[in-house]
């Protein structure tokens, strides 16, 4: 009989297995087909919504504007924005509306309406390897201050172009941190010792300490030529000047200036050039730089005060930055009033570049 298309169509062909005995006829096995399963797409969580936050003003925190405590509780949300809050009366204290300028006091009570805080504090450019390599200059941490070894060339904080400073990344290296605040200043260029309060009371009690004179910050400074023995102190009053370029630099002016006094010890000397301890008895701007200047011994690589002929020689030794170093500093400890020295060693550059100068 005829097969039929649809009969050949049905055809399965047989397959003859040859054993010894017998011949066996199989049938050829069809792979089993398991329907695929519907692929889950995965839903990420939506982000928490933020909450009303209740804040109560303790001890550490009263006394201070409004304005400024919402600054650094709200790090990231922007000064505008802050401003509108509180015209909207999204941010009361005690239920009642407040103006920026109000002084916080004990025991207020501060409601912060829900606000999308800006990540970019977690995500300022700050490397990773800026962020531990400040955590190894550490050279003093409690619970009232930090004591840090500042890097030549990090500016202590953001702002004139800089995205971020050294108390930025201080806050990204403790985000734990309320408050982390400079108790003082250094020049970017400039090295050394600088201290950070944790808790507003510290930063009180140290800017009284500097005000009355009881904290005392000693400076290495390496300088053009040789400079005399007797030469102990310099007292030149200085002035702040804008120039057309928009630079500011500071010069002396005994009539119009601010009194300024800085006491200067020879520690080493030097073929060319002498290292100095300066003490700066008043802390005006760029004061060490400037009384080295009038006095006709430039520091090393000060791009504004420096002496180019000298700077070129320091420079084929080797130096790439202002030799100019808070070495160490000297305060009363704002919890257990003990008289506290802290101590920056020189940066290893700074150290070989005097390994290669020759000694008088």
């Amino acid at each position: 009989m005829k097969e039929t298309k649809t009969q050949k169509a049905n055809h399965v062909p047989k397959i003859k297995l040859k054993t010894k005995h017998h011949s066996v006829v199989k049938k050829p096995q069809q792979k089993k087909i398991t329907p695929e399963k519907p692929v889950q797409e995965k839903i990420a969580p939506e982000p928490e919504k933020p909450k009303v936050r209740f804040i109560t003003i303790d001890s550490e925190d009263a006394g201070q504007r409004i304005d400024n405590f919402l600054l650094r509780t709200l790090k990231g949300v922007p000064k505008s924005h802050l401003y509108r809050l509180m015209r909207k009366g999204e941010i009361r204290v005690n239920k009642k509306r407040i103006k920026p300028v109000y002084k916080l006091l004990i025991d207020d009570e501060v409601r912060i309406a829900p606000i999308r805080v800006s990540e970019e504090k977690d995500a300022v450019s700050t490397g990773l390897h800026i962020v531990a390599n400040l955590e190894k200059q550490i050279l003093f941490e409690d619970d009232r201050l930090i004591v840090i070894n500042k890097p030549s060339g990090m500016a202590v904080h953001g702002g004139s172009g800089l995205s971020f400073g050294l108390i930025e990344a201080l806050r990204a290296l403790r985000p734990e941190a309320r408050m982390l605040e400079l108790v003082h200043r250094l020049d970017r260029d400039t090295s050394g010792c600088l201290m950070v309060a944790k808790k507003r009371s510290t930063l009180r009690h140290l800017h009284e300490q500097f005000r009355d004179k009881n904290v005392q910050k000693f400076y290495h400074a390496l300088v053009k030529g040789h400079w005399p023995t007797k030469l102990t102190r310099v007292t030149d009053a200085l002035k702040k000047n804008d120039l057309k370029s928009g630079e500011r630099v500071v010069v002396v002016d005994n009539q119009l200036g601010k009194e300024s006094e800085t006491r200067f010890r020879v520690l080493e000397r030097y073929r060319g050039a002498t290292l100095v301890r300066a003490f700066p008895v008043t802390g005006r701007t760029h004061q060490i730089r400037v009384h080295c200047q009038t006095s006709g011994h430039s520091i090393a690589m000060d791009a504004k005060y420096g002496h180019e002929e000298f700077d070129e020689q320091m420079k084929s030794k080797g130096l790439k930055r202002l030799f100019l170093h808070a070495a160490s500093i000297e305060f009363t400890h704002p919890n257990t009033e003990q008289r506290l020295k802290i101590e920056a060693p020189l940066e290893a550059s700074l150290e070989k570049l005097l390994s290669k100068l020759v000694k008088e």
